[in-house]
Parts: structure tokens; C-alpha cells; sequence
């Protein structure tokens, strides 16, 4: 073990019954370590988080064993920050660190605390690090439930059952690629939760219809360059037919109650792209039925694109949002020849035609809660923002710092205390995960 000078964000007499440490070691597996009680990250600091931010590991939620990465915990008897570097029950060994990747609908306060083995490391894969420790025979994790529905839930999920009435669909369906695309990769290969509701008829189903995208974010799940973190799944190869959409689109509005359809997903680049091609398929899909919401995930880049769309009968936009400050955001997204001027204007044009405004706020705590962020986010909600769906960034917290040259100013105020505050200065601003259901 090794200790440095760093101090946690509350102090050391906090309660004993914290969570403590948990470690892997070389073959995987995870002990606790009672000497070293588990501590959180939020940007470049530890904390010791309080008793209010810990919840039971929820289930659906999965472990990760970090490679060349030591766990980092508090010395109850001294205050001190320690950095694990060796198993303690075999000395010869490193211990690694541990964190959860937590269920969809849930929301972390903390990232887990590592210190690197050594200071040039390849980027972790694309997923969120929530700080996590073991007390009372159980995982504990720093987290909060931000959307109390049930839409992804894994226990809402009988693998058979999808299956079924996956390959039933599939079977009834052979020339609609786009169902054939949702089936084969999404749901069967890859287990989309949106693609497995929708061969479920129930909930959000998803529209993808965009192979190529006006930026390169930095944590883009679909196409990644040689040297960045492996991509988590496949990007769109076709471009689906403004009728292929709409059959897969009414189908799923007739039959799901409530029913909600969303172009824009993890699969493909900017649908705002193909705004012709949408707009004819919303057309098609509004002649046929009134029920029903119709969302895009956007980045909101073609403030004329929404325009168009909203007047055909787009419902709402979720607008993805890394961080409301120019700098890091240009820094994360990389555009081309948009910025966050136009993403402005595309809330101002959605809102002027009635529709419904969300923000995909990714959460990254020290960014997301910093005071400079939430002034700057505040000006972007006061633009007529009706709800924050409160999503995790995927992303390898060092190499995430790293890129967009991360300063911090100010100490970050809490996950918790930032989306009180937002309440509070925005009584009409709603809060949850998912989107919506507005019809």
C-alpha cells in the first residue's frame, strides 16, 4: 500500500459503516478489503462519499475488473488516501480496481477511484466507472434511481420470450431491412434494451436511419478511430427507405401503450442528416396514426432541419449534451461547422412550433456539477428546456480529462445538490432518464 497527500472531500470521522474497498485480482476475482473503506471520484479528486450516496448494486448492473489500474481508498484510522497497489492476501500480486457499470435508469453520484499503474495507458472501453464497495454481504455502488419506469429493466426481460417474437417478427417481415437490422444486430446480437421493447410491442422503439455524422465525439458508441477506446457495437451500414421506417413506426404505435418511436440512436451518426428522408417518413406515419409520441435524438446541429421536421409532426427532440460550456464541449464533440449557437436555435425553433425540448445531459461528476457548468447550463434551459434526462457519460474518466484539457476552477457541488438547485430555479423542469411519453 501506498499513501498519498490528497485529502477526502468530507472528513475523516465520517461513520465507519461506509462501504469498504473492493480489489480483483489477476484471475478476476473480487474481494473486500476491510483495512481501506471505498472512496469515490468526482474530476480529478477522491471523496469519501456520505451515507445518503450509496444504494444496494441494482440489479442488471455488471462489475469490471480494470486492468493495470489500482484501487484507491481511505484509511479510517489516519484520513488517508492509500492507493492499493498489491493483493493483500497474495503480496506478489497487484490488486486491480473495481467498478460497476449501473442499470439503465439509474444515475451515479461518484466515479470509481483508481490510480494508474503507470502513466500511458490505452483508453478503457465506453462505459460508465460508478465508484463501488461492499458492505453487509453486498455490493453498494454511489447512485441514485432517476427514473422510476421500468423500460429497461432487465428483470422485465424473459431472453426466450425475445427471442421468440424476435425471429416471429423477422420471419414476417424478410424485405423490411430496417426490422431485419433491429432484429439480427440489435436485439439478438447486441441486446439493445429499445430494440428488444420494441419485438416486445411495448415502450420506445427505435428508428435508426443515419450512417454518417457532422462530428466525432469523443465518446461515440459506434465508430471509433484506430487509436481511441474500442466502439461497443456496430454503426448502420444502409440507409432504411422513408416506407421501411414507417412500417416499423405505426406498427409499434398501434400496438404499444404508451408508445413512443426515436430516430437517433447508439447505432448510426446525425439523423438531422437525412432530414428529407425523415420528414417524408414522419408524413407517412402521421397519415396513418395520430397516436403516439415521435422523438429524435439530435445534436441538434441543422436548426432548419428541426423546423421542417416539428411542422411534419415531430413531437419532441432530445438534444445530447456533453457540457454546456463552448470550450470542453468543441473539445468533446469535435463538429463540423456547427456549434453551440446552432444548437440554441434548433431549442428556440422546437419550442416556437410547440414541441417538447429534453436534454441528453451526460453526467460526469466535477464537470457536470462544477459552478461554471451549471451557470452555462442554466442559460441553456432558460431557452424553454422541459426535461434533463440525467444520463451517464460512457467514457474513460482519464482520457476523457485529458481531451478536452480539463481545468477546474471551483469545487463541484454534488450531483444530488445540482439537480435540487435545478428544481428549485426551474420549477417547470422535469427530471428522469428515458424519454418521455407526451401522447
Amino acid at each position: 500500500m501506498s499513501s498519498t497527500g490528497i485529502r477526502p472531500g468530507y472528513p475523516s470521522s465520517h461513520p465507519l459503516n461506509s462501504p469498504y474497498l473492493v480489489f480483483a485480482d489477476l484471475k478476476g476475482q473480487i474481494f473486500d478489503f476491510p483495512g481501506l473503506l471505498a472512496l469515490g471520484r468526482s474530476g480529478q479528486e477522491f471523496y469519501l462519499p456520505e451515507e445518503k450516496d450509496f444504494i444496494p448494486l441494482p440489479y442488471g448492473s455488471e462489475l469490471f475488473v480494470l486492468p493495470d489500474r489500482h484501487p484507491v481508498g481511505l484509511d479510517p484510522t489516519t484520513g488517508e488516501v492509500v492507493v492499493l497497489k498489491e493483493n493483500p492476501f497474495c503480496p506478489s500480486e497487484p490488486a486491480l480496481a473495481v467498478a460497476a457499470f449501473i442499470a439503465p435508469a439509474h444515475t451515479h453520484t461518484f466515479l470509481a477511484a483508481w490510480a494508474k499503474a503507470q502513466e500511458s495507458l490505452p483508453p478503457l472501453p465506453l462505459f460508465a466507472y460508478t465508484a463501488v464497495g461492499w458492505w453487509d454481504e453486498g455490493f453498494w455502488v454511489t447512485a441514485f434511481r432517476s427514473d422510476p419506469e421500468p423500460r429497461q429493466d432487465l428483470d422485465h426481460f424473459q431472453p426466450e420470450d425475445v427471442r421468440r417474437r424476435t425471429l416471429k417478427r423477422l420471419k414476417e417481415h424478410p424485405r423490411n431491412r430496417l426490422i431485419q437490422h433491429l432484429g439480427r444486430r440489435c436485439c439478438l446480437t447486441y441486446g439493445c434494451p429499445a430494440a428488444r421493447n420494441f419485438f416486445l410491442d411495448r415502450y420506445e422503439a427505435p428508428l435508426p436511419t443515419a450512417q454518417s455524422c457532422n462530428a466525432q465525439c469523443l465518446g461515440c458508441l459506434s465508430l471509433q478511430p484506430e487509436e481511441g477506446p474500442p466502439a461497443t457495437q456496430e454503426r448502420l451500414d444502409f440507409t432504411p427507405s422513408a416506407e421501411e421506417i414507417a412500417e416499423v413506426a405505426t406498427g409499434h404505435l398501434f400496438r404499444a401503450k404508451p408508445a413512443l418511436v426515436s430516430f437517433g440512436q447508439g447505432c448510426e451518426g446525425e439523423p438531422l442528416l437525412k432530414a428529407p428522408l425523415l420528414e417524408k417518413a414522419i408524413t407517412l406515419i402521421r397519415k396513418q396514426t395520430s397516436r403516439g409520441t415521435i422523438n429524435l435524438n439530435t445534436n441538434a446541429s441543422i436548426p432548419e432541419g428541426i423546423d421542417r421536421l416539428a411542422s411534419s409532426g415531430l413531437d419532441s427532440i432530445r438534444v445530447s449534451l456533453p457540457t454546456a460550456r463552448e470550450r470542453y464541449w468543441r473539445a468533446y464533440v469535435r463538429p463540423r461547422g456547427f456549434g453551440l449557437q446552432e444548437i440554441r436555435e434548433s431549442i428556440i425553433q422546437m419550442k416556437k412550433k410547440g414541441g417538447f425540448v429534453s436534454l441528453n445531459y451526460f453526467i460526469f461528476p466535477g464537470v457536470t456539477d462544477e459552478p461554471e457548468e451549471i451557470s452555462a447550463l442554466e442559460e441553456i434551459i432558460a431557452l424553454g428546456v422541459d426535461f434533463i434526462q440525467l444520463r451517464n457519460l460512457n467514457i474513460d474518466p482519464d482520457w476523457y480529462l485529458e481531451k478536452i484539457d480539463f481545468r477546474p476552477q471551483r469545487s463541484p457541488w454534488g450531483i444530488r445538490r445540482l439537480q435540487e438547485h435545478l428544481k428549485r430555479r426551474f420549477p417547470h423542469l422535469g427530471f428522469g432518464y428515458f424519454n418521455p411519453y407526451l401522447r
